[in-house]
């Protein structure tokens, strides 16, 4: 007989940081489970920050625009990686909903079967082509040499790496996003520590230049993902494999095909979005330098305000995957309403506190008699206001995500991205001049809410129906069994 139901050893196993997103008041759930994945996402920026600031003191422009150019390559590692994670997460969370843990250690074992596997290959291949892939991206030849020692040690990482973000993704899927933290925390502190010692070869370590900093790296990965693996199995949260489910390790071709179906498309919205990015840069330094400039600080202050949109979208996926599995559908428009009110509030007030102390920040960055600070204010003022409309979307996509719809918010991205921002973008500075490159920022954000907004209230994104399915040679014994079903409760009406 399948094990379909497994709630009572999930409920031995449970700990304090794990949460039942099924159950409780809505609005303070949310709230708790979207902090820790804020301050998580916080960590993780100022970690390239402070290392940037190592790179640069160390060693200079060059190796800053080698440690660039290799985090390009690693942002489309990473594109994938996020696809597949969240699908996983949410087929992870409509089971643990469902209270099928078994299926949900299925969902584990298979994707991080196919995303590690995947990793090995890509870095054994990557450690090789390094050099070709470097001169694809015009590598700047005084940067060419250290990209490629970063590069490759990086490559070497990506599998611990991949590992860790699939743990920490599944994890919040089953409700814990607090342990997520304590091991993002513990890798920042490896990578930020470890990085000036290897760089300049302080005390007893050695001088290892631009490859030092790419090894710190390596060994946060390593420490952290190992960590997690020994801490899941201590605590026999519901994601740890023993026994015969070390066979869900070996991806199962079902689960497989519905993993990367529903993760390309929120790997490709990464795309979009990155590329739609790059060709508002090339448009804004035709400008010149200090719209360059000034557009370079505001990019570095929306990646802040834009943090707690991502971080509550995580929280409302994983508390609708959930539902949706418990079939408490009043429940996910109830969560979907809370996380657009509560995104919008602390979105609003980041954006209220930037634009009162704009001058001092937009210092730290430029300096203060810069002139580039007038243009980032102006800018400021225009554009920042679209992260409100950008959270509220976000959210909206979160919960149709829940229940595998995965295309229509790519295609609704690329409207709003590309006919709308990027043309009115061009089109616009006959009318509006330069400020036509600002004002594309809120017209496209108006356009992807309203889309949004129609799809969520009339899509069919409702009537899917995602499940694990059962295993090979043992779905007629799961459709006769008297456990969990593997489908859902429809909405009615």
């Amino acid at each position: 007989m399948g094990r379909t139901m497994d709630a009572p050893a999930a409920s031995t196993s449970s700990h304090r940081n794990r949460r039942d997103l099924t159950v409780g008041p809505i609005g303070k759930t949310l709230l708790a489970f979207a902090l820790p994945t804020l301050a998580s996402n916080i960590l993780q920026s100022l970690n390239g920050s402070v290392n940037s600031i190592w790179v640069g003191r160390f060693l200079g422009e060059s190796a800053l625009a080698a440690t660039s150019n290799a985090n390009i390559i690693m942002f489309l590692m990473f594109s994938a990686v996020f696809g597949f994670g969240m699908a996983a997460t949410i087929l992870i969370g409509q089971s643990v909903g469902r209270h099928d843990i078994e299926a949900a250690r299925r969902a584990f074992g298979s994707a991080v079967g196919l995303v590690v596997g995947a990793a090995i290959v890509i870095a054994f291949v990557g450690w090789f082509l390094t050099p070709q892939i470097l001169r694809v991206l015009a590598t700047p030849g005084a940067a060419q040499g250290m990209a490629q020692a970063y590069l490759r040690v990086i490559f070497l990482g990506l599998p611990f790496t991949m590992l860790g973000v699939l743990i920490q993704m599944s994890l919040r899927g089953t409700g814990d996003s607090l342990t997520p933290l304590w091991f993002m925390g513990l890798s920042v502190v490896i990578d930020s520590s470890f990085n000036p010692l290897l760089i300049d070869g302080i005390g007893p370590f050695p001088k290892m230049g631009i490859a030092g900093s790419a090894t710190a790296t390596l060994l946060a990965g390593i420490v952290s993902s190992a960590g997690l693996l020994i801490y899941v199995y201590r605590k026999d949260l519901p994601i740890r494999l023993r026994g015969h489910e070390l066979r869900y390790l070996l991806p199962e071709a079902a689960l497989v095909q519905t993993i990367v179906a529903k993760g390309l498309p929120m790997g490709a919205q990464m795309l979009v979005m990155s590329t739609a990015g790059l060709t508002m840069v090339g448009l804004v330094n035709r400008q010149g330098v200090d719209t360059a400039a000034a557009y370079a600080v505001s990019q570095q202050l929306w990646t802040y305000i834009q943090m707690p949109a991502m971080a509550i979208g995580v929280a409302v996926s994983s508390m609708a995957a959930q539902n949706i599995g418990a079939g408490k559908w009043d429940r996910v428009g109830a969560i979907t309403r809370a996380g657009i009110l509560y995104n919008s509030a602390i979105t609003l007030f980041v954006i209220g506190a930037i634009i009162l102390f704009d001058r001092p920040v937009m210092a730290l960055f430029v300096g203060s008699d810069s002139h580039a600070i007038p243009i980032a204010r102006h800018i400021q003022l225009i554009s920042s206001w679209t992260f409100v409309m950008f959270g509220a979307t976000m959210v909206l996509f979160s919960t149709v995500r829940a229940n595998g719809a995965t295309v229509p918010p790519l295609i609704i991205l690329a409207i709003s991205f590309y006919p709308v921002r990027i043309n009115f973008a061009i089109l616009g500075q006959k009318w509006f001049g330069v400020d036509a490159l600002w004002w594309a920022f809120p017209l496209g954000s108006v356009v992807s809410l309203v889309l949004a907004a129609l799809y969520y209230r009339y899509g069919r994104w409702r009537e899917a129906v995602l499940a694990v399915p059962p295993e090979q040679g043992q779905a007629e014994e799961h459709a006769h069994s008297d456990g969990e079903p593997a489908g859902r409760l429809h909405p009615t009406g």
